[in-house]
């Protein structure tokens, strides 16, 4: 798989504070293996969207990965609000995930990342023009 990396995204994440950049290069690099386990797609574009790093393949929905000064002790990954993927994140992993209305899955500082369930948010959005159109996207 190609991964075409942005120094843009990278000097983004250099400008937060040193937690937060943990946090989202963990969340960057579970996006691009989840991206590299996925057959269907040869390729992941990182880029800059709204200031925030974003994840882009042609099969897919943007991912973005943020942190807020106004709310220091969390971070999140953005999905696209006018996409299936919230509510069917929320059906299947309500009980795990915590969210922010139809666009995010919010992560506490302190708290572990439930990988496992994540992982698979994340494959439904690197993949999601092709699984739309299924009940709960093909889970």
């Amino acid at each position: 798989m190609e991964v075409i990396a942005s120094n843009a995204v990278t000097e983004t994440i250099k400008q937060y504070p040193e937690d937060v950049q943990i946090k989202l290069e963990f969340l960057r690099n579970l996006i691009l293996e989840e991206a590299s386990a996925i057959d269907s797609i040869n390729k992941i574009e990182e880029t800059l969207k709204w200031g925030e790093p974003s994840f882009v393949t042609k099969q897919g929905s943007t991912i973005r990965i943020d942190w807020k000064e106004k709310f220091p002790s969390q971070y999140a990954m953005y999905f696209n609000c006018k996409t299936k993927l919230l509510d069917t994140f929320k059906e299947r992993y309500g009980n795990v995930l915590k969210f922010e209305g139809n666009r995010a899955i919010i992560f506490n500082m302190d708290d572990s990342v439930p990988v496992e369930e994540l992982r698979q948010c994340i494959a439904l959005s690197l993949t999601y023009h092709s699984i739309k159109d299924k009940p709960m996207l093909g889970l």
